[in-house]
Formats: C-alpha cells, sequence, structure tokens
C-alpha cells in the first residue's frame, strides 16, 4: 500500500500562512454509531488536527414488550463519562453530537422525554411504505423530498405513531432527531439541524423546510417540527447542572452536522469538484456531493436519495447495508460459542474461492437483527447457488457482494450525474477491511483511496472548528483533513474476473429483487 496521490488542487495553506495563526482551541466529539459509540477529543494546531480517543462504549438496543428501543438514559450516561475523563485533557471549548439518521425522540411542553426512542430495525414500520403510497403518490412523493424510500425514514415511523398511537403522539410538543435530543439534555435549547432533518423524509428539498404537503397527506402533526437550522450552528453552553456535577469549566454546545454520514462527507480529503465517497461502516453510504439535489425520472426509478450537509451542500447517494451484515453474523457466531476478531474473519474469507455466491445486502431479510449467516444460506438455497458453510465462505459472500453492489450504485450514479469519477475515496471503519477496500477498487474498476478512518470524528470536529471562525470553507477543512491522517491507494486487481463477475450480477440482482417483492 503506499500513499494515496490526490487529484485535483489543494488549498494553497502556504499563500495563506499569514493568515492562519496557532491556536489552542479543544473541543470535544461524539460519535454515536449504530453498534458503538465513543467520546473523543480533538486539537487544532492551524494547520492539522489531532484526535485522542477518551471513552468507548458498545450501544445496544434494548428490546422490551415486543419493542426495540435505543438506550437515551444510558447513552446519555456514557457521554458524561466521556466529559469526566475529558478534564485531562484540559479545557474543552466546545462539544458537538453526532449519530446515525432517521431516528428520534418526543418532548412534551415541559421538555420532559415522552418514551425512549424507538430503533430503526424495530418492526412497527412494516407495511408502513405501502400505506403511505395510498395517502400520496408514490412519484408526487420523491419529487418533494428527493429521499430513498426506506422504510426505516422517520416519516415512516411518525406514520404508524398517527394510525397506532395517536393518543402518544397528541402528547408531544417537539420532535428532536437523536443529536439534536442529545444537543437538547445537554445544553437546554432545542434545535433542528439541517443534515439530520434531511434523512427523514418530510422536508422539501429543493427549498430546505418541512413539506405542507408531505405532513398533511400522511396525516402528521407540523406542530411537533422545529424551525431548521444551518449545520454549525452554534447553541447554548453546557447545562450548569452538568458541569457541576462533572466539575467542568463551560463549554459551548454545537450542532455541526449531527447526521454521522455527513460529518464523513465533510471529512472527505479531496479538492476534486466531482467526487465519489464511500462512507463505510454498519451502513454504506455510497454517493457524491452537488450544489443542488438531483430529481428526475432516472433518480427516483434508482431510488437515490438528496441529504443535506454541511454548507448546505447535497449528498447524492443511496443507503446500502454495509458492515452490519459481518457485525451481526459474528455476533452469531458468538452465541454459538464461536469467537472471531474481524481481523480473524477476513484472514479466513481471503482463502476463501471467489465468486463461489453472491447475495444483495439490501434484501429485506437482511435488515433485522438475528442469525444472518443462515438468513444469507436460505438466499443462496433460494436462488440455486452454492451454500457457504464456513465463516470464512460467509465472509468472502458479503463482502465481494458488498463491493459488486458498489459497482452498480457507481453505475446508477453516473447515469445521473452524466459525469465519470476516476477514483472512489472511502473513509470510516469499514477502511480497515483490507479486503473490502481492494474488492471495491476490483468491482468498480478505479483506484480506492481508503481513509480518514476516524472520517467523521475529524468532520465532527472541524465543523466545529468552522463554527467558530477557525476554519472558512469546506475546502479548506477538506485540506486540513488531508494534512491531519494519511490514506492509502488500493489499485484494481483481476479486471476480467470482477468483470465478468459484475455482468452476471446485474443480471441477477434484478431477478431477485423480483423475486423478494412477490414473496411480501
Amino acid at each position: 500500500m503506499v500513499n494515496c496521490r490526490m487529484h485535483g488542487p489543494f488549498f494553497n495553506r502556504k499563500g495563506d500562512a499569514g493568515k492562519m495563526k496557532k491556536t489552542d482551541k479543544k473541543m470535544l466529539a461524539v460519535d454515536l454509531g449504530a453498534s458503538s459509540g465513543r467520546v473523543m477529543a480533538g486539537s487544532f494546531d492551524g494547520e492539522k488536527i489531532s484526535v485522542e480517543e477518551l471513552h468507548r462504549f458498545s450501544n445496544d438496543p434494548v428490546t422490551l414488550g415486543g419493542t426495540m428501543y435505543w438506550d437515551f438514559l444510558r447513552l446519555f450516561h456514557e457521554i458524561k463519562q466521556g466529559l469526566l475523563k475529558s478534564k485531562k485533557y484540559g479545557k474543552a471549548d466546545s462539544i458537538s453530537v453526532d449519530t446515525w439518521g432517521v431516528d428520534f425522540g418526543l418532548l412534551d411542553a415541559q421538555g420532559y422525554l415522552l418514551e425512549n426512542p424507538v430503533h430503526y430495525r424495530d418492526g412497527r414500520v412494516n407495511g408502513m411504505l405501502e400505506k403511505s403510497f395510498a395517502l400520496l403518490d408514490a412519484d408526487r412523493f420523491y419529487q418533494i423530498t428527493g429521499t430513498q424510500f426506506m422504510e426505516i425514514n422517520t416519516v415512516f415511523q411518525l406514520l404508524y405513531l398517527a394510525q397506532n398511537r395517536k393518543e402518544f403522539l397528541d402528547r408531544a410538543d417537539c420532535m428532536l432527531m437523536m443529536p439534536d435530543l442529545f444537543h437538547y439534555f445537554l445544553c437546554g435549547e432545542k434545535c433542528c439541524e439541517y443534515s439530520a432533518a434531511s434523512t427523514t423524509q418530510l422536508l422539501n428539498a429543493v427549498d430546505k423546510t418541512w413539506s405542507k404537503e408531505v405532513v398533511e397527506a400522511l396525516g402528521l402533526p407540523g406542530n411537533i417540527l422545529l424551525p431548521v437550522s444551518p449545520s454549525g450552528t452554534p447553541l447554548s453552553p453546557l447545562r450548569t447542572e452538568i458541569a457541576q456535577e462533572l466539575g467542568l469549566e463551560p463549554m459551548l454546545v454545537v450542532a455541526g452536522a449531527g447526521h454521522d454520514t455527513q460529518c464523513a462527507m465533510a471529512a472527505v480529503p479531496t479538492q476534486e469538484k466531482d467526487f465519489i465517497f464511500i462512507s463505510c461502516g454498519t451502513w454504506s453510504l455510497f454517493g457524491t456531493e452537488l450544489p443542488a439535489p438531483i430529481i428526475t425520472q432516472d433518480s427516483r426509478r434508482l431510488n437515490i436519495a438528496n441529504e443535506g450537509g454541511a454548507g448546505g451542500r447535497i449528498s447524492f447517494l443511496k443507503n446500502i447495508i454495509g458492515l452490519w451484515l459481518v457485525q451481526e453474523s459474528r455476533r452469531q457466531w458468538m452465541r454459538e460459542g464461536k469467537e472471531y476478531s474481524f481481523g480473524e474473519l477476513e484472514k479466513l474469507a481471503a482463502k476463501e474461492a471467489p465468486f463461489r455466491s453472491l447475495i444483495d445486502p439490501d434484501a429485506p431479510e437482511f435488515v433485522p437483527a438475528g442469525d444472518v449467516p443462515e438468513r444469507i444460506r436460505e438466499f443462496c438455497r433460494r436462488t440455486g447457488q452454492p451454500v457457504p458453510e464456513t465463516e470464512g465462505q460467509i465472509v468472502r459472500c458479503i463482502d465481494e457482494s458488498l463491493a459488486l453492489k458498489y459497482r452498480l450504485t457507481l453505475d446508477e450514479i453516473r447515469t445521473c450525474t452524466g459525469k465519470d469519477y476516476p477514483v472512489i475515496h472511502m473513509v470510516g471503519g469499514g477502511t480497515q477491511s483490507g479486503l473490502l477496500c481492494q474488492f471495491t477498487a476490483d468491482a468498480c474498476a478505479r483506484p480506492v483511496c481508503a481513509g480518514p478512518v476516524e472520517a467523521t470524528v475529524y468532520g465532527n470536529i472541524a465543523l466545529q472548528l468552522m463554527a467558530a471562525g477557525q476554519i472558512g470553507s469546506l475546502s479548506e477543512l477538506r485540506s486540513i483533513i488531508a494534512a491531519s491522517e494519511p490514506v492509502k491507494k488500493y489499485e484494481p486487481e483481476d479486471a476480467g474476473a470482477w468483470t465478468e463477475a459484475y455482468e452476471r450480477y446485474r443480471e441477477n440482482i434484478g431477478r431477485w429483487e423480483m423475486a423478494g417483492k412477490q414473496r411480501l
């Protein structure tokens, strides 16, 4: 592996040397993913950002009475433990929280949380997509929101409540997306930050405000929706009682980019105007950055989302189930008494024969938690493929299928934008899988520039610096990220074998999707 050679001229830092001053700005980034969370410390010396992990913890949903919840109270406790540990690091100037998208909490008029936020993998959303289309034409729905249809989206969770728990929804005074909910309990100020709001499928994609037409058509309470605030909005200082409890000096709470994908997007270390990125973790977010949304017949047919990000930019992307499949498989094997590290699983996969069996990672049976290896085996039986039996065969099947799904998505985005992309920028925890990075380069027939691993954290911290006036633009931000952590380059290999596999995959996935719809 070699350092990735960036395409396009970097921000000219030499020419701005006189403007850049040494700074002792320190900030805290709370990054909550679907399976784990951490509190990170960041500092900026005027040229580079340095990060240090202070506190890491698991994020385990809790099923109670047949409903899957996020354990919000425990997560808030863990954030406070991270704040305690930050004292050794020195006074922090600010803190910002980023999380996954779509989920939310409801507050009453006194500011009390009505119940723990429900997990997007909870079964309450089953069938809500179809019910919404009976109320609002699907094409019109997409034309307004420009959002990828996924049953996990906020709008379908709210539709369930409106149709099944109206009395509960009536008690709500406002809805806060997950990062905004944490910010509220940290500082006492309610805010609806743009990037998190854009995951709801309730925003008008063009004017970036709540769609009255969608709200009214679906019978949702528009009164619980707060005005949308730009990414990078400074809020209030940390609540006095929290500062006193933990022995902390005052720090500002900042609504940076609450959606973790948009933090990662901001941190893609490139100066290219047109680029492809993969934010790879539990989910794989595959897309490009645009100045304005693309809402066309092609983007509707291909179900591509327009999500909001820092600087009002648009991420034109698809949500693809990512390393969730490996994570959940590993959990199943642990339940069976077989302990594997992710590195060990990757070594086992590398030894297996290529293209033995493939899946559609986004098949609906792979969304819920549970025995993913058995579901993969059943998928292969049903589609007439060799059934993967060993752990290595399962992981190889997942990694190859993800890489081929990336290639399919790349072709779809190219169709919509009319642009080509000579390199793929892959960021996030998934870049630690050298096998997946290499497979992605092979499948897409393009170099993959992998890193930074901590893209979300870098983006979180850098957007706090922008809010503080320390960084002036996204271009400058990305130049700083590029200087802060090296990336690795993976060159495509075995072009013939992967091209042949892709052609077979592209033909098969259409049949698989049709068969899946018929089963449902």
